[in-house]
């Protein structure tokens, strides 16, 4: 006998007691609609639905209500100094409308250093495009994006993105950025299962990834 006739005898002898079970052939297969094939209402329901699955928030505003969803995502942190406003990044370009009140306002440039990123509680973004299929938001870095770094050290980041800048799939979101700038392609908060397969958040990025969808679907 060999190797491969033992391995399958064990296998029956296990199964020996296991009575048959007649083959279903008759159930349809239910296969969900293909992103590209929906309305954009529904490519924008997709998004937040896949934001979410990385345990990002996400949070739905139109109108006046999205400066309240940008100061919601920030209320009730504490901040690192243990006392005091909150010191949240503010990229240049970022709308001045929807930058709460009561926090210190960081303006980022050049002459931010990575320790006074750090020492910041969080960064305030826009974006350049979100994939629905995939749950992702690209940045470019372009007006009220800041830089790679501005978006990947402080512990929270806040992003704002219009519901028109949201597409079906990958290909639509390629097609649509300049390919000589630089881009950060964002898929949830930070994190990592390479120890035992434990999820830790905040190891390599934001801790915490809050997303704010402004505007109509369509």
């Amino acid at each position: 006998m060999n190797a491969r006739e033992a391995i399958l005898g064990k296998a029956r002898r296990a199964l020996a007691d296991v009575p048959d079970v007649e083959p279903v052939l008759d159930v349809p297969v239910v296969r969900p609609t293909p992103a590209r094939d929906r309305t954009h209402e529904q490519v924008v329901d997709l998004f937040d639905e896949r934001v979410a699955d990385y345990r990002a928030v996400v949070e739905r505003a139109t109108g006046a209500a999205a400066a309240d969803a940008v100061a919601g995502a920030l209320a009730g942190r504490t901040p690192i100094a243990g006392s005091g406003p909150l010191r949240i990044l503010v990229p240049p370009g970022f709308p001045p409308e929807l930058v709460p009140s009561g926090i210190e306002v960081v303006t980022d440039g050049p002459d931010i250093t990575v320790s006074d990123l750090d020492r910041c509680d969080g960064v305030l973004s826009t974006a350049a495009v979100g994939i629905a299929e995939t749950g992702t938001i690209i940045l470019d870095h372009g007006p009220g994006q800041g830089r790679r770094a501005a978006t990947l050290v402080p512990d929270l980041h806040v992003c704002v993105i219009r519901a028109d800048q949201v597409v079906a799939g990958v290909p639509e979101a390629v097609a649509g950025l300049d390919p000589v700038r630089p881009h950060t392609w964002i898929s949830g908060p930070s994190a990592t299962s390479d120890i035992e397969l434990d999820r830790v958040e905040g190891v390599h990025g934001p801790r915490t990834l809050h997303v704010v969808i402004v505007g109509p679907a369509g």
